[in-house]
């Protein structure tokens, strides 16, 4: 009887996404833990048997910071961006590219699903350019110094197109966050602005971002106190208290932005926690804090 309970709480979920697109964008726990990763590629492939478009945008900090330790390569950040030289962009690829996007696709397919593995260079998919040069000041002389940060970009623009022709032919992309220049350069891109600048341009009806915490707390030290649902306005007093800080923060303004820029509703969620993207769409309490306008 249980199991019948669940499938009733769901249909009407399943109702209300038929077709719809929902952006996921895999990362945190779900990128490095096996079971995690395979539990993710599992709910995304049912998501496109029961009916929605899910999309898939993903991560890869960790693994590439790995990758540059193999080789002796210091990874250097300054306020959270990559510094990337033209070394570093090699490794962003082989990583990015050739294993993590591989491996995504190549569980989508074991659990049945079509999955295509494409980044934003096809069919230039997103067109970038540099980020300006950093300023960074230093916190004990007050000296200013200016930092180029190499081949990380910022998105100008996202052309869909080839999206569109993947999900409408029932396949699922899965898509790396490296964008192209005017000039053919490939550019380090932020996974998780690809993903929200990507739910909005695909007129996705969700964004959810997977990472390594409940969602927004109200006590950052506390994983009790999950904030469930939260709308806009009542963010920007929990960013003055520093209540949303680090790495918190970008996720959090990257949900903001896609809602003002038309996705009906964003998620950040615990990809430590089994099926948790299940959890979040087809159940009324949800798992995550739901952001919305």
């Amino acid at each position: 009887m249980e199991t019948v309970n669940i499938l009733i709480e769901a249909l009407p979920y399943i109702k209300k996404f038929h077709k719809k697109k929902i952006l996921i964008k895999y990362g945190g726990h779900a990128m490095v833990d096996e079971k995690a990763m395979d539990s993710t590629a599992r709910d995304t492939v049912l998501l496109k048997y029961v009916g929605m478009n899910p999309i898939v945008v993903h991560g890869g900090g960790p693994e590439i910071s790995r990758a540059m330790d193999k080789i002796g390569k210091e990874p250097k950040f300054i306020e959270g961006l990559r510094i990337t030289d033209r070394e570093t962009m090699d490794i962003v690829k082989m990583v990015l590219v050739g294993k993590i996007n591989t491996e995504i696709v190549s569980r989508i397919g074991w659990h049945g699903g079509n999955g295509v593995g494409i980044s934003g260079k096809d069919s230039k998919l997103i067109e970038a350019v540099r980020k300006a040069p950093h300023e960074v000041i230093n916190n004990v002389t007050g000296e200013k110094k200016i930092v180029d940060l190499g081949l990380v970009g910022e998105i100008r623009s996202i052309n869909p197109e080839i999206v569109n022709v993947l999900t409408k032919n029932d396949y699922i992309p899965i898509i790396s966050p490296i964008g192209v220049a005017d000039n053919g350069e490939t550019l380090n891109l932020n996974a998780d602005t690809v993903a929200g600048d990507m739910a909005s341009e695909m007129d996705a009806e969700k964004l959810i971002i997977l990472t390594d915490v409940p969602g927004i707390l109200a006590d950052p030290k506390d994983p009790e106190s999950l904030i469930r649902k939260i709308k806009i306005d009542e963010i920007e007093e929990l960013i003055k208290d520093g209540t949303i800080t680090e790495g918190m923060l970008p996720k959090t303004m990257t949900c903001i932005k896609a809602i003002e820029d038309g996705v009906s509703s964003a998620h950040i969620i615990d990809g430590r926690v089994k099926h948790s993207v299940l959890l979040e769409i087809f159940t009324k309490k949800g798992i995550g804090t739901m952001i919305k306008s």
